[in-house]
């Protein structure tokens, strides 16, 4: 597990279902549950974490997988990015299946998980600003069999926690049918940790567009007002890419202006209080992305 012997678990528990897994944890208040362990053995191996007892999840073939269900797909939160990223789940989830690929180099992707992405919580978690977009829901497993469901946006805020005993089982996506995109931008050429990323996903049904902007923040942020001003600007019955390029950069702009804020007026009435160049810049990346993500998605 790893090479401090000192920071190893004293037990492992490797759980074949869901709710087995929920029981070992109830049973062990210490234990932590592990899937891919992209960031659990990274915090290990830096002495952040020590468990006392681990819980593995990767015999649990019901949570690796996917199913249709009333117009969503039901996801299993033990799902790979690598997984994620082949074309038939692309066919249904495109911007979804795109954050998957740019999750970092193959032997992240192969390991690395939805539930693990979500559960951790990572500001930089490429799934988050995805999952945000589509308002996707998260069926938690509890002790006893019970099973519940909250946004995935509830439990990145804090506004809803896992409670003791608890697991991240399944996410629900609504399917959409309609134009999606994800980009991001990183601190180097190729895979690596997000400096900004951006989901844009089109709702024709309800004449919709959502807009989630990650890595900027702890959790991915939701700029409502751009999202209503430029849905109210499609042509929704018509030709959709006809949409005026000045549109989709204004979109950008207020997109990044939203998210990364003017810093508030001096009070004493001074000088104005500017952002540092490291946060226009940051605002200028996003903007881009924005930008960019419109115009594929109405393309």
């Amino acid at each position: 597990m790893t090479t401090h012997a000192p920071q190893a678990a004293h037990t492992v528990t490797l759980p074949g279902s869901l709710d087995e897994a929920v029981a070992a944890l109830t049973a062990m208040p210490a234990a932590v549950p592990v899937a891919g362990g992209t960031d659990l053995m990274a915090a290990v191996n830096s002495g952040l974490l020590r468990p006392a007892a681990l819980v593995g999840l990767g015999r649990i073939s019901e949570i690796r997988g996917w199913r249709y269900l009333d117009g969503h797909a039901l996801l299993g939160a033990g799902l790979t990015h690598a997984r994620m990223g082949r074309p038939d789940f692309a066919a249904l989830i495109p911007a979804l299946a795109a954050a998957a690929r740019a999750a970092g180099p193959p032997q992240i992707r192969n390991a690395g998980t939805l539930g693990g992405n979500i559960v951790s919580a990572a500001p930089t978690g490429d799934a988050l600003p995805v999952l945000a977009a589509l308002e996707a829901t998260v069926i938690i497993a509890g002790p006893e069999g019970s099973r519940r469901e909250t946004p995935v946006s509830h439990l990145l805020a804090g506004v809803d926690m896992l409670g003791p005993g608890e697991l991240v089982g399944f996410v629900r996506v609504p399917l959409l049918h309609a134009p999606q995109t994800f980009l991001k931008a990183t601190g180097r050429t190729g895979p690596g940790r997000a400096t900004a990323s951006v989901a844009v996903v089109l709702d024709p049904a309800r004449r919709g567009v959502r807009c989630a902007v990650g890595a900027v923040a702890p959790m991915p942020l939701r700029p409502l007002e751009a999202e209503r001003w430029v849905a109210s600007l499609i042509d929704w019955d018509g030709e959709r890419g006809s949409l005026d390029p000045q549109v989709s950069t204004a979109f950008g702009e207020y997109v990044a202006a939203a998210c990364i804020p003017d810093p508030a007026p001096a009070e004493d009435g001074g000088e104005p209080v500017t952002l540092p160049p490291a946060a226009l810049h940051l605002r200028r990346t996003v903007a881009a992305l924005a930008r960019r993500a419109l115009g594929r998605a109405l393309a």
